[in-house]
């Protein structure tokens, strides 16, 4: 089998699993902070406090990638980073970094692809009900439209949401991952369907917002 000649080979990562930084420069609390400091949650106790530690090493990593011969990075963006509450003020600490990181990667010649949520939700947002506050459609929105007034410029290629099926299936309706909610049938699908909607309101966000 022959890839096609504007195939991309790239890496993938998401935020709280590499970046550490956990309480730094700002930043605000996501479910899953909380989530690793309960006794029994995780394997051995671990937390993403330091996790790879990107937000410091950022440029030896993508300096890896390009001597890899990496050609995109998709990574997700820390929604409590960049909003610590989830809406309303917004941390120049955290956009600074992903700032920095977008700017490293276009040096190197790698593509960027950024990822709106990748389960890290403000804890905030959390405690007035999280995906099962209809609100957060708007929550959401208003995250999104952020994300395209300081990003696009550079980044053409956004995901919303990843793997719905994961903080929505195995977090509203189940304990395994943050934020542990094991709730009804009814409250999962509640769920579903305001990330559904979440999504969408992102997706007009972006177009509106985008600079490219």
């Amino acid at each position: 089998m022959k890839f096609k000649e504007d195939f991309l080979w790239g890496a993938a990562t998401a935020s709280y699993q590499v970046e550490g930084a956990a309480y730094e420069d700002g930043k605000g609390l996501s479910i899953w902070d909380v989530f690793c400091e309960k006794p029994g949650r995780i394997l051995n106790g671990h937390t993403g406090e330091v996790a790879c530690d990107q937000y410091h090493r950022y440029e030896e990593d993508v300096k890896m990638m390009a001597d890899m011969g990496i050609q995109a990075y998709r990574f997700s963006l820390s929604w409590p980073r960049i909003m610590p509450k989830g809406t309303g003020e917004i941390n120049p600490a955290g956009i600074a970094y992903y700032n920095h990181l977008i700017d490293c990667l276009l040096k190197y010649n790698i593509k960027p692809y950024v990822t709106l949520y990748h389960w890290d939700l403000p804890y905030e947002l959390h405690k007035k009900g999280g995906w099962l506050n209809e609100e957060i459609v708007e929550w959401f929105g208003e995250y999104a439209k952020v994300v395209a007034e300081n990003f696009s410029d550079r980044v053409e290629n956004f995901f919303t949401v990843n793997e719905p099926q994961c903080f929505i299936g195995i977090s509203y309706m189940g304990t395994q991952h943050a934020p542990g909610y094991d709730g009804t049938i009814r409250e999962g699908l509640q769920a579903g369907h305001n990330a559904l909607k979440a999504h969408g309101r992102a997706v007009q966000m972006l177009r509106k917002y985008a600079k490219k």
